[in-house]
């Protein structure tokens, strides 16, 4: 009797999943973190998945953690009457598929859950269908925000901001005022969030109304970063009605590793000197046009420096079937394999950052990336080509531990000639400020998931809550 009420104390915490390896990573993540102060996890999620990186993704981390409990929730066919049913981006049409899915099919899922859940934890792309079945349930939920603090204040803001009188008579104005934080231009904002028309905009002055009803927000992040946007969020300076904000840093975990082409990428870095190597990675979904990848290419070889370099012309790697000559072309790769390795298969970045031969890292800064290049101490060169890509890039450079070119502008807007890149590549390199304080933050993030570190803090109290 008393050890299955004592079984029955332990924190029982449903993870709902979304698309995007950059949401997906960061959720994992935490339910590692959970699993680790002895909670009892269960993974929805959604079906099909959409990319293969993301299938291996929750394969690993499941074979990693036999005690997880994963549920599937088998998405809803494709309504071609729904208002948003010409949506081209793919994760976009996933993730308006899934909130309709979830709205009929999760509610049934959780009551056949024994336990019952102490609390559920959604991606925020789902959380509003999540709330609306939960709110008679006395389950708490949660959110976890795949983005930095500053990115969460304008998405808490917008709606009062789209509403405001003052906003409506100054159309003009090249920022946005978010109290408490230092103004943000409009410049770095995701063009689509200032299109009254787009889904986007749609999505986020919805969204944002309904924070209020939620227990709180994971934000992958450190105080010692984003202390302003923190305390602007926790002390209700933002809007009203903000739940706590628990910020956690996430580091990278040993069920995200990829052997198989790992081998080949580490045995490479461990014939490069130290801290030589130049790292390239635009992530899982942003995808350069051909013109730009040939420059890149030519920049890497006018910078000098050996690199590492992550091919991706595709948004979803189940269409990307030509090889890197067909890619690059003959002549551009004979040229880039005298000096570095390229390759266009997922790799595992946290393995990648953390080898001692690499010393910069030229990233789109998904907020993913950006935090495992704090986590392993590398300078970093932003070029962030969409979505809340330049918010993070503020944070990169305000926090002085990377180089920020806003003259590039959007991925789509420009092409950066490869002399260009070569310099500002150059210029990472050789920066000995940005090395210290790459290394200062990396050892801020170390204290944080330590012993008796901000990440202890946070999970041990909201244990307590759930218990």
């Amino acid at each position: 009797m008393s050890s299955s009420n004592g079984t029955h104390r332990l924190p029982q915490v449903v993870l709902l999943t979304s698309s995007g390896a950059g949401h997906l990573t960061p959720l994992l993540r935490v339910a590692a973190l959970l699993l680790h102060h002895n909670c009892q996890i269960t993974l929805i999620t959604c079906h099909p998945i959409l990319t293969l990186a993301e299938s291996q993704l929750i394969s690993k981390f499941l074979s990693a953690f036999p005690q997880v409990k994963e549920k599937q929730l088998h998405l809803l066919p494709h309504d071609p009457n729904n208002v948003n049913s010409n949506i081209d981006d793919p994760f976009l049409l996933q993730w308006e598929t899934a909130r309709r899915s979830v709205r009929h099919l999760l509610l049934p899922l959780l009551l056949s859950l024994s336990p019952f859940p102490s609390a559920l934890v959604s991606d925020v792309t789902l959380f509003p269908s999540v709330i609306e079945i939960t709110e008679n349930l006395n389950l708490p939920v949660y959110v976890q925000f795949p983005s930095c603090a500053r990115m969460f204040c304008l998405f808490a803001y917008f709606s009062a901001y789209m509403t405001s009188s003052s906003t409506r008579s100054n159309d003009n104005n090249d920022v946005i005022e978010i109290p408490g934080v230092w103004p943000m231009a409009k410049s770095t904002v995701p063009p689509l969030l200032l299109e009254p028309k787009s889904i986007f905009y749609s999505i986020f002055m919805e969204d944002s109304k309904k924070i209020p009803k939620l227990s709180g927000i994971f934000i992958p992040t450190l105080e010692t970063l984003e202390s302003e946007s923190l305390t602007a969020l926790n002390s209700g300076k933002v809007v009203d009605g903000v739940p706590p904000i628990y910020p956690i840093v996430l580091m990278p975990c040993d069920f995200e590793k990829h052997l198989q082409e790992e081998n080949k990428i580490m045995k490479w870095l461990d014939n490069q000197s130290p801290r030589s190597v130049v790292y390239m990675n635009f992530g899982s979904k942003a995808a350069m046009s051909r013109k730009q990848i040939k420059e890149i290419g030519n920049g890497l070889i006018t910078s000098a420096y050996p690199f590492l370099w992550v091919v991706k012309d595709k948004e979803l790697d189940k269409e990307d079937t030509e090889s890197l000559n067909e890619v690059l072309g003959n002549d551009l790769m004979e040229k880039l394999e005298r000096k570095g390795l390229v390759v266009k298969e997922w790799v595992n970045q946290g393995e990648i950052l953390g080898h001692e031969a690499v010393g910069g890292f030229v990233s789109h800064c998904g907020w993913n990336s950006v935090l495992e290049a704090i986590w392993h101490g590398v300078r970093l060169l932003a070029w962030p080509p969409k979505g809340d890509q330049k918010v993070n890039a503020e944070a990169i450079d305000r926090g002085g531990f990377g180089l920020w070119t806003r003259t590039w502008g959007w991925a789509a807007e420009m092409v950066v000639k490869g002399e260009e890149l070569g310099e500002r590549i150059k210029e990472m390199m050789t920066s000995e400020e940005l090395k210290l304080r790459a290394e200062h933050i990396r050892v801020e993030a170390r204290k944080a998931v330590g012993d008796g570190g901000s990440n202890e803090i946070v999970i041990k109290e909201l244990i307590e809550k759930w218990k």
